[in-house]
């Protein structure tokens, strides 16, 4: 696929290395997990916060790699103040719908509809920022993200005992599988993990961008 909106830039091609090393970080630490490696490093608990191998922190790295690429070949890029902005804005969003459709106790009608529209909102604000960028960031995310999922569709048919399966302990657990894997695969995957790729990667993208300009000497006058 190849973005002509704005510049020459072919998606498939720049995602490509870095949607592949995000696939081999997934498998390894499925296969830690499974063979119950370090915990410190493979953390089986749900949500698997804290472990040291996982895609989490790829997002901002690869953010900040894109950035760098696109520096180069997009003619529509914009400042780095206008990246860092509309990023930082579409957080505030996604916080603001992760809060009120899924962390406050009052409930409200449609509360859980009108939190998924701020996340998907958040996670399509940096569009605003750098368009090019935002673009490439959710190809990304899609492409690190559908493996996951799939795996966790396994794993949770087969209780592997992996935090791709995992249960809160605070989630009922008398829900049937589909409605599970809708609420515990579905949903954060394929839209909240989407907005944390497009925004934490728009604003270490748009801070490096700041950062390589600051280095760069003025053009001098012909």
């Amino acid at each position: 696929m190849t973005d002509t909106s704005s510049s020459r830039v072919n998606i498939t091609r720049l995602i490509l290395i870095p949607a592949v090393i995000t696939l081999a970080v997934t498998f390894l630490r499925l296969v830690g997990e499974l063979q119950h490696w370090p915990t410190a490093l493979f953390k089986p608990t749900a949500g698997g916060v804290g472990s040291i191998v996982g895609i989490t922190w790829l997002a901002p790295i690869f953010g900040i790699y894109f950035a760098m690429k696109l520096s180069r070949t997009d003619e529509a890029q914009p400042g780095a103040g206008r990246v860092i902005g509309f990023a930082l804005l579409g957080l505030v969003v996604m916080f603001a719908g992760g809060f009120l459709g899924f962390g406050m106790k009052a409930e409200f009608p449609g509360k859980i509809l009108v939190g998924l529209v701020l996340l998907a909102a958040g996670a399509l604000i940096p569009l605003l920022g750098w368009k090019t960028l935002t673009k490439v960031l959710l190809a990304y995310a899609y492409a690190a993200r559908i493996p996951v999922l799939i795996v966790m569709y396994f794993a949770m048919r087969g209780n592997w005992g992996t935090h791709y399966d995992a249960v809160p302990p605070d989630f009922p657990q008398d829900l049937d599988f589909w409605t599970k894997f809708i609420q515990l695969a579905v949903v954060p995957q394929m839209l909240m993990w989407i907005g944390f790729t497009t925004v934490t990667g728009s604003l270490c993208g748009g801070i490096a961008m700041a950062l390589s300009r600051r280095g760069r000497p003025a053009p001098q006058p012909a």
